[in-house]
């Protein structure tokens, strides 16, 4: 491991993805910072930070997967206590940010949990954020401070580059994913299909049209999230039956709630291919699932985020 030497640079990770954030550590070339996560007994979360960091930029990385709320809590605590250390700055790397699907006001009386959480970790302290593939662009405009959103179409796209696939098509599962289709079929040299869906309730789909030619191809569903897998499912069983002659699915976060990975194994989808913003527990490491790491993409980030360089070049 190369040995970063600026003292002034500290990472921190919390409990949400200790893997990944020893990764990007690693490509770093530090040890992970020192900090103690437990609770007291009535579940309220303490957190200790067991080094110095005045006047350093510490880096906090914690996605906001399952349990949520208590990984939001642990995030928001410890953004109060490196700023009560004295830290220089606190960046906020969160790989899968959530409580974004809920960006804007779909129905009468409801909330807008993405502003929500923005709010929440700047009044706690934050100076920037890092994530992967919001799920929704305009989220970062909900923030009064810097956000650097890095995308997996690169990650994913070089995976299915490797497997030399044939008569591909890129497939977007509905039309609010077109843009990220479109950039994974200009890698890929492939034409786009689009599924026109419709959402009768959360996490309920069906499939109304396939807009495209997808008849004797190899198609690549790509989004961003997967939660209970409805929509991907679906979505690769009517490819199949309008005639594709073989599907792959990608997605950057893999939430995969549920009855998500049951129906994965029953599907149409040959393989599945996700990035590692979100751990899998073993019950979810089935042989359709392959995951990629996107620790080189962060820690890359991060460096140049620290040096004050370009993190732009990243997104390409």
């Amino acid at each position: 491991m190369v040995s970063y030497l600026d003292p002034n640079l500290k990472v921190f990770s919390l409990n949400s993805n200790p893997e990944l954030s020893k990764q990007i550590a690693e490509h770093i070339g530090i040890q992970l910072g020192k900090c103690l996560v437990s609770s007291f007994s009535d579940g309220e979360i303490q957190i200790s930070i067991e080094e110095s960091i005045r006047g350093s930029e510490v880096y906090v990385i914690q996605s906001t997967s399952y349990p949520v709320n208590k990984h939001l809590m642990e995030l928001l605590i410890m953004i109060d206590a490196l700023k009560r250390a004295s830290a220089k700055t606190i960046n906020v790397v969160i790989p899968y940010y959530g409580y974004a699907r809920q960006d804007r006001k779909a129905r009468s009386r409801e909330p807008i949990t993405a502003k929500l959480v923005a709010n929440l970790l700047e009044t706690a302290g934050a100076s920037r954020i890092l994530t992967m593939d919001l799920h929704a662009p305009q989220i970062q405009g909900f923030f009064d401070i810097p956000v650097d959103q890095l995308l997996s179409v690169p990650i994913l796209s070089e995976y299915f580059l490797s497997k030399k696939l044939k008569d591909v098509v890129v497939v977007s599962p509905d039309h609010g994913g077109v843009t990220r289709a479109r950039k994974m079929a200009d890698r890929l040299k492939a034409p786009i299909a689009i599924i026109d869906k419709r959402r009768p309730r959360p996490n309920v789909s069906e499939v109304m049209n396939i807009i495209g030619d997808i008849e004797g191809k190899t198609a690549i569903i790509i989004d961003d999230i997967i939660d209970t897998a409805g929509t991907i499912t679906l979505a690769a069983n009517a490819l199949v039956e309008r005639g594709a002659k073989k599907v792959y699915a990608c997605c950057t976060h893999p939430v995969l709630s549920g009855p998500a990975i049951d129906r994965i194994q029953a599907s149409a989808i040959s393989e599945l291919v996700v990035t590692n913003t979100i751990p899998l527990p073993e019950h979810k490491k089935i042989d359709k699932v392959v995951q990629l790491s996107v620790a080189p993409l962060v820690g890359e980030a991060i460096i140049r985020i620290h040096e004050k360089l370009s993190v732009s070049s990243l997104f390409n």
